[in-house]
């Protein structure tokens, strides 16, 4: 087997991997996009926080609920 027998490195990468890489392009851009700071309040609390980490919080906090749910549901 010589070199030229070697797929190229963009023909070793899988559909599945050009779409995560996609995703985390996305993901870089929308962080960029929202640096701006806001404030959240909840009952007495008064959070000031990037944008994006505000909606990366309640993201896993639905995905945290969502998994617990389905657990709690396959018993």
């Amino acid at each position: 087997m010589n070199k030229s027998d070697k797929p190229s490195l963009l023909a070793r990468i899988s559909p599945t991997q050009w779409v995560a890489l996609g995703l985390s392009i996305l993901v870089i851009v929308f962080v960029l996009e929202n640096r701006s700071k806001v404030s959240v309040e909840f009952l007495l609390i008064s959070i000031r926080s990037p944008m994006w980490l505000i909606l990366l919080t309640m993201f896993l906090m639905g995905l945290v609920t969502g998994v617990l749910i389905t657990r709690r549901a396959r018993k």
